[in-house]
């Protein structure tokens, strides 16, 4: 009776402890994940085109070998896409005028553009045309900041692409002049926090910037620059209009990482929003946080462009998967492919659960 009694006692606490471990990783795996809208998916193209994120970092590491300034740049058509009208490839679009041609897009490279098209060329190849340019858009912004030293995360999928674009909308990107309190109010509007604005302008790590965008903070007082930094750009932009580049991290400019805000730290940001973020006391003390520990920034990144990429997105028979990204396809041709691919994700939906 009692050897009976031990067994049961040890099959409970072994049940229990069964159950404890499957809420722990539960509750890990939803740590790791934040939650994604409806109709996007982690394995969205599980299916119809399985070898798509390989086919993507394959052709970005040989781009990155030949042209690094292209990961930065891309990761930059990512953020303007996206505060645009949402995360839609708008701003692939040709036009006259078009989103592009805007001021706040001012240096956006041609090359990158051209990238995302030869990726689209390539996994169309590879799988027909069922993957969207505003996926795309999203990988290769995700895999430029890990092949260049960042985090490594997943994305969910799904997006469909947009049949228009706006010029409006570039009016609300935030300007390298912007401080800190506008900063924080235009992301609060699309829900974002102090620390998901801080972390978004850790892109900062990386990459160029033409003078015109940073002129005006060489004799500014308001945000206090380092004296030979100050001289250094002075002799790099004689004027606003010289067209030189100065690199956004005097560090290590080539890799993503957080000495950008070892930068501030030391009064090195090159944009006047950057710097304000050390001198603003709701942003000083995450800024000290990512400063001293790269992977509390790293998580808080990969978080904050997860959120960003999320943002007013189409999905479902919403969009389409346009044939080319810089062209919308006939709107009836684009529903017929977009319905094609959603029976596909509502199959896989049903088989994963």
């Amino acid at each position: 009776m009692m050897a009976s009694v031990s067994g049961i006692a040890t099959n409970t606490s072994f049940c229990i402890l069964l159950l404890l471990s499957s809420l722990l990783f539960a509750s890990s795996e939803a740590l790791e994940r934040p939650p994604i809208v409806k109709g996007l998916s982690w394995n969205y193209y599980f299916k119809n085109c399985p070898r798509l994120e390989r086919i993507v970092g394959s052709h970005l590491q040989k781009v990155f070998k030949q042209d690094n300034g292209q990961a930065p740049a891309l990761l930059r058509i990512f953020f303007h896409d996206c505060f645009v009208q949402g995360c839609d490839g708008s701003i692939l679009l040709d036009g006259s005028p078009n989103e592009k041609d805007q001021p706040a897009n001012i240096g956006i490279r041609p090359e990158a553009l051209q990238t995302i098209e030869d990726l689209r060329s390539l996994v169309h190849k590879q799988c027909g045309r069922v993957v969207s340019c505003a996926d795309l858009v999203v990988l290769a912004a995700r895999d430029a900041v890990s092949l260049s030293g960042g985090p490594k995360f997943a994305v969910p999928l799904g997006r469909k692409d947009g049949l228009t674009f706006s010029i409006n909308g570039t009016r609300n990107l935030p300007a390298p002049s912007s401080r800190t309190g506008k900063l924080l109010e235009t992301f609060a509007a699309r829900n974002f926090s102090a620390t998901d604005v801080v972390a978004l302008s850790g892109a900062h790590t990386f990459g160029r910037a033409h003078c015109s965008t940073f002129f005006s903070r060489i004799n500014q007082t308001e945000t206090p620059i380092d004296p030979s930094l100050a001289k250094n750009l002075s002799n790099t932009c004689p004027s606003a209009q010289s067209p030189n580049t100065a690199v956004l991290d005097v560090r290590t400019p080539n890799v993503f990482d957080n000495k950008y805000y070892v930068n501030l730290a030391n009064r090195q940001g090159l944009f006047t929003s950057d710097q304000d973020l050390f001198s603003d006391s709701r942003t000083k003390g995450i800024v000290n946080s990512f400063a001293s520990n790269e992977k509390v920034f790293f998580n808080s990144f990969a978080d904050a462009v997860v959120k960003l990429s999320q943002l007013d997105v189409l999905t479902g028979n919403q969009g389409q998967v346009r044939a080319k990204c810089s062209v919308a396809n006939k709107r009836k041709e684009g529903l017929v492919v977009t319905s094609v691919v959603e029976e596909a994700v509502d199959l896989r939906g049903h088989m994963s659960h």
